[in-house]
């Protein structure tokens, strides 16, 4: 069967997010207010043939650790699509 699935990449928690604090010293000016802890990432779309969505939801984190993501400085994470 196929899997829509999702996966997110983020900075690890204390590393210094450059874009991400660029687009929240601009907020102020688009008439944004009270935003603050802006972080930016990636997110990956994928759909994986597997037996069932656990295995789909495995063969994404797997890939975004070796492939996707720098594990060093960053998060990834393996989700659903389906419900979205």
């Amino acid at each position: 069967m196929n899997y829509p699935i999702i996966v997110d990449v983020t900075l690890r928690e204390g590393i210094a997010d450059p874009e991400g604090a660029t687009i929240e010293r601009a907020l102020p000016a688009l008439g944004f207010n009270g935003i603050t802890h802006v972080r930016a990432g990636k997110s990956f779309r994928m759909n994986i043939d597997a037996e069932d969505e656990s295995s789909a939801l495995a063969t994404a984190a797997a890939l975004a650790q070796r492939l996707l993501s720098n594990p060093v400085i960053e998060n990834a994470t393996a989700r659903s699509a389906a419900k979205e």
